[in-house]
């Protein structure tokens, strides 16, 4: 989910050509384009921030890996981390237990046409997210380009196995309630096999639906005998017990109060360079929020946030990334549990023992503990059970050992104990002592072990929900804020981290408190008060802008079906006043179909207020159709009034219609593909067969587009 407007994209001839060869092949055209430019822009972009003194950075891995003494490399996929966090745990193991040196490597810093030099001696690991639906991360996307095309170009050789020489290891992380389940590393494998290249052991996918971290451990056991026999290394004298650690972290008794950060998510910006904001250098953006819900005892907040004066700009149906900030409960917890409480403010320097890893900070430092726990790690997410083993030697009792070993150990108990219940470290280590609540309990736990295991704080991706064109400097979103009981626990409330967040800072004007619920504290200052506007509240946040496929129909007289229950809503949103605001400009807009589901017409009907305007500008057949599932004894939900217009979809999808869904990818989007089906056998005559086809090529063609999560 990448800048420039897409008008800017094409020129005479690409339009010509794409009127040609017909809508179905222009939709891939468009993608393939768009990627291909958007990843140059983006090479581009690093290229102008960097700095004039810095040496240039060899791509070729090979030549690195050569220099660097490396048997193994590892590339990472990752959207939001969790590719780049099973690469570094694959590269402690085959340092640590196997001893074969290795590194990881971001796969957008190096030319990976240098695969067909990588000597049968050497093995390069891929971790690859599959993102959206069925597209390649951000730092996957040249990659990706390079092996899915009909005749690669590779560094030296032109054979038609240019790959024989490479050994190669695959893990790719997915979802299986999304159409196209880890579709990046199915088509790579088959890409790097069909071009010579050497799987090692079995390709391994983790299903996010599921246990990513169950379905890890039991392939990276299963790899391990395959990696050992390709790189030589004798499997029965793999090393167990202590690990050494990555990290090496230092409490500072001296330091310059002004190089200390904060929470800040970037290092400063040197030499005066012009500072460009992208998702490694987020901008804390002035925002404005208003409550959506009324009466409801949920809460919906719509957020603006103002990006005028940057190198930020989006287009309509592209998502928002706001940065948290860990609530203060959460920070205390942690703290307290390894007996930081009263050296919170104690600033330390983190830095890898290794000096040639690929990052040798983990985020920006130095910096003090406190500001770590808020805004630099992920204190709040379950932790794993392979994180948990690594605290077991550190327990302070028997008892807590024995407590920590079984959730290590039992899948069941930790499931449900943890998983499940949504625990965190700090609460797991709680969990274990039992009675024994006093601070410190795990004090001797080392800080970098902490750091290490750990993931680093990841942005939440929103989906925009206003228009580009309208207002290109404002960037809207719909967020309603999580918080839950677990059925293992529930005594336990969980909350979400930035929903709760930016409901703190709503909270501010005094509006919607009247909840009868309890709502996380959190530092709203931010890292040097930085977040604070004027008037000393809370009135900024941290922001990118993440770039999506999920687009209108460059033809805007081309009909449209959208179906978005909920906060699904939003893009559709900025969808529908886009082309009220081309209607208004005279332009000719096609039928612009809305399905819109909530529980309760009067309290979550999201933007009320605005549709009956929009749908006026936009005339003829275009209308919201709605569905309230618990206004009437029965529920009614969003594709039942899709099947219940079915004539009308039908006659629409044969002149050409995209559909957009948008929301819950778990249930709704699969009950709405299979209505879309059903329209297909009642209102077109298809066989069951044929209309399972049918849905099918819509997707492949780039008509029947989703925007879903789980």
């Amino acid at each position: 989910m990448d800048p420039e407007p897409e008008t800017a994209l094409f020129d005479t001839t690409d339009l010509v050509l794409l009127t040609a060869i017909g809508l179905g092949t222009a939709a891939w055209f468009c993608r393939h384009q768009l990627a291909e430019i958007f990843g140059k822009k983006k090479q581009k972009v690093a290229v102008t921030n960097a700095s004039p003194a810095q040496p240039k950075r060899e791509t070729n891995f090979v030549k690195v890996m050569e220099q660097q003494g490396r048997r193994v490399i590892i590339f990472y996929g990752s959207q939001t981390g969790t590719a780049e966090g099973f690469a570094a745990r694959i590269a402690k193991e085959c340092t640590q237990r196997f001893g074969v040196s290795c590194m990881t490597a971001d796969l957008e810093l190096y030319d990976l046409s240098y695969l067909d030099q990588v000597p049968k001696d050497k093995l390069v690991v891929f971790v690859l997210a599959t993102y959206g639906e069925g597209d390649p991360t951000d730092n996957a996307v040249e990659f990706w380009d390079l092996v899915t095309e009909d005749d690669p170009a590779f560094s030296e050789s032109s054979d038609e196995k240019p790959l024989s020489n490479l050994n190669y290891v695959m893990f790719g992380l997915g979802n299986k309630t999304y159409d196209q389940y880890n579709e990046v590393s199915r088509r790579v494998n088959k890409c790097l096999l069909k071009l010579g290249g050497n799987l090692v052991g079995e390709a391994g996918e983790g299903d996010d639906d599921a246990s990513m971290e169950e379905d890890y451990l039991t392939w990276k056991e299963l790899m391990w005998p395959a990696f050992c026999e390709t790189l030589g290394v004798d499997e029965s004298s793999a090393r167990s017990g202590p690990r050494e650690p990555v990290y090496a972290v230092e409490e500072l008794l001296e330091y310059e109060k002004d190089d200390v950060y904060f929470g800040e998510l970037a290092e400063k910006v040197k030499n005066n360079a012009k500072t460009i904001y992208d998702a490694k250098r987020p901008y804390t953006a002035a925002m404005t929020s208003r409550e959506l819900f009324h009466g409801a005892d949920r809460h919906c907040m719509h957020i603006d946030v103002d990006i005028s004066g940057t190198n930020l700009s989006y287009t309509t149906g592209d998502h928002l990334a706001i940065w948290p900030t860990n609530n203060e409960t959460e920070v205390y917890r942690l703290a307290s549990v390894l007996g930081l409480t009263d050296k919170l403010d104690t600033v330390v320097m983190v830095k890898a023992i290794d000096p040639m890893a690929p990052k040798k900070h983990p985020f920006p430092v130095p910096a003090t503990y406190r500001s770590i726990f808020r805004h630099y790690i992920e204190i709040c997410a379950p932790i794993s059970r392979q994180v948990l083993n690594s605290f077991v030697e550190y327990a302070p009792s028997e008892e807590a050992k024995a407590n920590l070993t079984r959730l290590a150990t039992d899948k069941d108990e930790y499931r449900m104990q943890v998983g499940d219940a949504c625990r965190n470290l700090g609460e797991v280590l709680q969990l274990v002592t039992g009675a024994d609540t006093r601070t410190g309990l795990f004090a001797s736990v080392p800080f970098e072990l902490v750091v290490e295991t750990i993931a680093r704080m990841q942005p939440r991706f929103y989906s925009i929900s206003s228009s580009s064109k309208e207002s290109p400097n404002i960037v809207s979103a719909t967020v309603v804020t999580l918080s839950y009981k677990p059925l293992p626990t529930p005594q336990r409330t969980v909350y979400g981290v930035n929903s709760n967040f930016l409901y703190r800072i709503h909270m501010q004007k005094g509006q919607s408190i009247a909840d009868g619920q309890e709502h996380p504290i959190y530092d709203l200052a931010g890292p040097r008060r930085a977040y604070l506007g004027p008037d000393g509240q809370c009135q900024k946040v941290p922001v990118h802008v993440r770039h999506s496929q999920f687009k209108l129909p460059r033809n805007p007289t081309v009909p449209v079906i959208m179906v978005g229950p909920g906060t699904g809503v939003a893009p559709f949103r900025g969808f529908v006043r886009e082309r009220a605001l081309e209607k208004r400009n005279g332009k000719p807009v096609g039928t612009t179909l809305l399905f819109y589901g909530s529980r309760n017409q009067s309290q979550d009907y999201l933007y009320s207020d605005e549709w009956p305007e929009l749908f006026e500008t936009l005339g003829g057949d275009s209308q919201i159709i709605t569905a309230f599932s618990r206004d009437q004894a029965q529920k009614i939900y969003v594709q039942h009034r899709l099947h219940e217009h079915g004539p009308k979809v039908w006659e629409l999808l044969q002149k050409g219609a995209y559909i957009y869904v948008c929301g819950d990818a778990k249930s709704m989007a699969r009950d709405v593909n299979q209505t879309f089906i059903n329209c297909a056998i009642d209102f077109g005559g298809l066989t069951n067969e044929k209309a399972h086809e049918y849905v099918k090529s819509l997707r492949t063609t780039g008509r029947y587009q989703e925007d879903v999560w789980s």
